[in-house]
């Protein structure tokens, strides 16, 4: 410390001089009133326009040139999602997209595309969405020429192999049984089921039945339905020259013969009668609330009031309903929405709020009177500034590179758009005035066209929610599993499959390998401590780990984030969570996901390897590189799961289940 205040005082006096006359020049700048500093013209937006290149089998091509990085990218839109299957065999779409990539390709499996792929750093995914089927790939210039190889080998030979569809099936029927946990899912769903119709493909999802029907032979028959080059929108972005991958992509694709179009979907729109809808949760102290008609598509000339619109009204920080409903009333944890569009589908007009359960009527209520001040008190001319400005700036950002402009552009094509429409996006949103904004909310915001749902506990509600209205019953009880009775099917999994030899020993083979079942009888607890990556969208972080559990149903996990340490407690008394000064109540399913985490610890498990009350089963082998895994299937109470395990050492190399968040790597 003396050591610094003496350099302090010993400044040179030329350094002193220069401070001075710094802090003079800053002393004169803040003497100006910032608010005449003239605020100069925003530049006209002139994005970088990829290359559109058109195969004569129909293929449409874009190439954008982006040299900052040494990376090529490539996305594919195909024409046909799940919109378009049977709805017998919803679900289909989803795991055709998991099994195109896992399944691999007639020379290589899913898994040995794994280790190719790995070693050049390199991803070719595949997905899919209502609308449209899709591949990628990402990957380093000097191995663009490899990774294009896995790439047009999976578009024109993809192999949908067996076992990788009876996984994807497992992970599908896992998220089914656990969809009824969470309040803000169950009401975004069945709410969407409001806006469209229950049988609309956008809000139909996928059952036990309708995942069980779907075969390999209709993977096979989907690729081969809709995966042809005139329903294909290729685009790359990155450092290359053009000429080269033109010349690339007619080497690869110039033979491919055109396919039929595919027929287009007739979809009908039938909203739910406006009108009050109740989902009974009695595990939770919140209710979700979601009010609810439809909305229009993005070719309407409103597109752009209505987008000036829902930001002023719904939209950030500083809109209508987060400034009166949850800054001024409190009556909020969350609350936004407004006038939804799509591309070629209207989309949903959708106000949704979170709130106690205590004050759920009363926000209801709150909701609908700032609904009804727009005709009294309208969306102002600094409201109007403000919420445009906010618009502009995040369009800034949302094309500030080549990349982003590309993928909006092939979105224009995919759905028949003008090319320019990202250019005209800027002009119209200016031109937007308080007349356009008031005729808007006039033309499409009805308080009385609203189906409103409300998913919680009504027994904690402030008043009954038929003091608003009559009140329809909404059931989200699961359809039971094909030969299931219907009285298990509320929120249960399929049944329990029985033991069989092999599993045993398999399971006997990995309580061997930690020690023998004997010893493990004797572990009452454990300590672990381990590193977890999270991943959330392009962004991934560390999370160090300290976890305790002792066995069968206590667990404490101190979670050291970039923000802050963390404790996470859970017991059959209590579970909260603790950190920065400030403890939480742990919502209902987080803390029964909490307690299955601790039973599908592999220690737990191999403890039960003899228990009636679980079962391990035998479900055939896995390939993973060289070696060969075998599957175990692993139910008990709380738990369904499927191990992969070495079937020479017992050792338990990968394990998949279904959770609300991260999971814990096998031990």
């Amino acid at each position: 410390m003396n050591r610094f205040l003496l350099r302090a005082t010993s400044c040179p006096l030329w350094l002193m001089l220069l401070a001075g006359t710094l802090l003079g020049a800053v002393s004169k700048a803040q003497a100006q009133d910032w608010k005449k500093i003239p605020i100069p013209q925003l530049p006209a937006f002139h994005p970088q326009e990829p290359k559109r290149i058109e195969l004569p089998n129909g293929m449409v091509i874009f190439l954008q040139e982006d040299h900052e990085l040494p990376i090529i990218d490539a996305t594919t839109r195909i024409r046909g999602g799940s919109r378009s299957e049977p709805a017998e065999k919803a679900g289909l779409v989803s795991l055709y997209s998991e099994v195109w990539r896992t399944g691999g390709t007639k020379s290589q499996t899913g898994d040995q595309l794994d280790d190719y792929l790995e070693i050049r750093a390199a991803k070719v995914e595949t997905g899919a969405n209502a609308d449209s089927t899709t591949i990628s790939l990402s990957c380093l210039k000097e191995d663009f020429n490899d990774v294009f190889k896995v790439f047009a080998e999976l578009l024109r030979q993809p192999e949908f192999r067996a076992d990788k569809l009876d996984l994807a099936k497992n992970e599908i029927i896992d998220g089914i049984s656990r969809r009824n946990d969470d309040v803000g899912q169950i009401a975004a769903r069945e709410s969407t089921k409001l806006a469209y119709g229950a049988q609309n493909p956008y809000a139909r999802v996928p059952e036990y039945a309708t995942v069980a029907a779907v075969t390999q032979q209709d993977l096979i028959n989907w690729h081969h339905t809709y995966v042809h080059p005139n329903d294909i929108i290729i685009g790359f972005a990155g450092d290359f020259d053009s000429a080269q991958v033109e010349a690339k992509l007619r080497s690869a694709f110039g033979d491919w013969q055109k396919g039929p179009a595919p027929q287009a979907p007739e979809i009908k729109f039938e909203s739910a009668k406006p009108g009050f809808y109740e989902v009974k949760k009695e595990d939770v102290n919140q209710s979700s609330i979601h009010m609810v008609a439809l909305g229009t598509t993005r070719n309407n000339p409103d597109y752009y009031a209505i987008e000036v619109f829902n930001e002023a009204f719904g939209g950030g920080f500083s809109a209508r309903l987060i400034q009166s409903l949850r800054t001024a009333q409190g009556l909020a944890y969350s609350v936004g929405g407004g006038i939804g569009t799509r591309f070629d589908h209207p989309g949903m007009l959708q106000l949704a709020m979170g709130t106690k359960s205590s004050t759920t009527v009363e926000a209801i209520q709150g909701l609908f009177a700032e609904i009804d001040k727009l005709k009294t008190n309208p969306i102002n001319d600094s409201e109007i500034k403000r919420a445009k400005d906010t618009i502009l700036n995040n369009f800034v950002f949302n094309f500030d590179t080549p990349d982003k402009v590309l993928r909006e552009r092939m979105a224009y094509e995919y759905y028949g758009y003008p090319a320019d429409f990202l250019e005209r996006f800027r002009a119209g949103i200016e031109k937007v005035t308080t007349e356009d904004v008031a005729r808007v909310v006039a033309k499409y915001l009805h308080k009385d066209d609203l189906a409103v749902l409300v998913a919680g506990n009504p027994a904690e509600f402030d008043k009954p929610l038929s003091t608003l209205g009559r009140v329809s019953e909404v059931d989200i009880s699961i359809p039971p599993p094909p030969g299931e009775k219907s009285e298990s099917a509320a929120s249960s999994p399929p049944q329990k499959k029985g033991s069989n030899p092999e599993g045993l020993a398999l399971a006997a083979k990995v309580a061997q390998a930690l020690g023998g079942e004997a010893k493990l009888k004797t572990v009452k607890s454990l300590r672990s401590a381990f590193t977890l990556t999270q991943k959330v969208g392009n962004e991934s972080g560390n999370i160090q780990v300290e976890s305790t559990i002792v066995f069968p149903d206590r667990l404490r996990a101190d979670l050291h984030t970039a923000q802050g340490t963390f404790a996470m407690i859970a017991t059959p008394e209590a579970g909260f969570m603790a950190g920065e000064g400030q403890v939480q109540d742990m919502p209902s399913s987080r803390k029964k996901e909490t307690t299955e985490q601790i039973h599908r610890d592999i220690v737990y498990l191999a403890q039960h390897a003899h228990d009636s009350a679980f079962s391990f089963t035998a479900a055939g082998k896995e390939k993973s590189g060289a070696d060969e895994l075998a599957i175990v299937d692993v139910s008990g109470p709380g738990v369904t799961m499927r191990w992969f395990v070495d079937p020479q050492s017992g050792k338990l190399v990968r394990e998949t289940y279904t959770s609300l968040g991260p999971t814990l790597p096998p031990r």
